[in-house]
């Protein structure tokens, strides 16, 4: 007799901030991450405590910017570190190429890895692409997808983040407010376009913004062709 189990190889990353904290409590959390065996962290500034829109202060014991949180990331164990990016930059960025400045700093701190915030014109990533490598910036810049489950909410999100929502976005749920199976279908199928466009213009890795929506992703990866593996064993 035998069993299908899923074979699976799991490699969290932990998502860590500077915000409202001193260095040493940092610094704490990032050598737990180490004792726990994760080897990879996310390492954000963090949105102001007083959310999106109000004037970040750091706290004053602790790392001020990311490209600090990076560095002393680096300094405790051997991390594979991912930092944001902006392809239409921050929103608190005084122009894109002051932005681009920011993640250069991140890089030169030791960043591995740029995971972008959201977007839905893919020229938007690859305008970006091109300003960040012609300063020299050469890591993974993974492009960042949300599948829109809820379009206000994606709007509204949108519009603190810096990310542009399209016309022609918009006019695709026009009408669904009220019909959650129709938002899904139409959810799954624009974020499968968008991701196969990428690939078919060199893009082979992706960060999905699953917005405590995995099921969708899932369809969405099924769509692109990902099939998951189940391995057969002996009961």
């Amino acid at each position: 007799m035998s069993r299908l189990v899923r074979e699976t190889a799991l490699k969290p990353a932990a998502h860590l901030t500077c915000v409202a904290a001193t260095k040493e409590e940092v610094n704490d959390v990032v050598r737990s991450y180490w004792e726990a065996g994760v080897r990879h962290v996310v390492a954000l500034r963090g949105d102001p405590v007083g959310g999106l829109g109000t004037t970040y202060v750091p706290h004053p014991g602790g790392y001020q910017q990311a490209c600090d949180l990076v560095s002393a990331i680096k300094s405790i164990g051997d991390f594979e570190v991912s930092v944001s990016a902006y392809p239409e930059k921050h929103p608190e960025a005084s122009s894109l190429d002051a932005d681009i400045d920011a993640l250069k700093a991140k890089v030169d701190c030791g960043a591995d890895r740029a995971i972008t915030q959201f977007f839905f014109d893919n020229d938007h990533y690859f305008r970006y692409l091109d300003r960040v490598r012609a300063r020299g910036i050469d890591i993974p810049i993974v492009p960042g997808i949300v599948p829109v489950q809820n379009f206000k909410q994606t709007a509204n999100f949108a519009a603190k983040a810096g990310a542009t929502i399209p016309a022609w976005l918009a006019a695709r749920f026009d009408g669904l407010d009220n019909d959650v199976d129709t938002r899904k279908l139409i959810a799954a199928a624009v974020a499968a376009e968008q991701v196969i466009d990428l690939v078919d213009r060199g893009v082979s890795e992706f960060h999905f913004y699953t917005m405590n929506r995995a099921d969708l992703v899932y369809a969405i990866c099924h769509l692109l062709g990902l099939r998951d593996h189940a391995v057969k064993v002996a009961a």
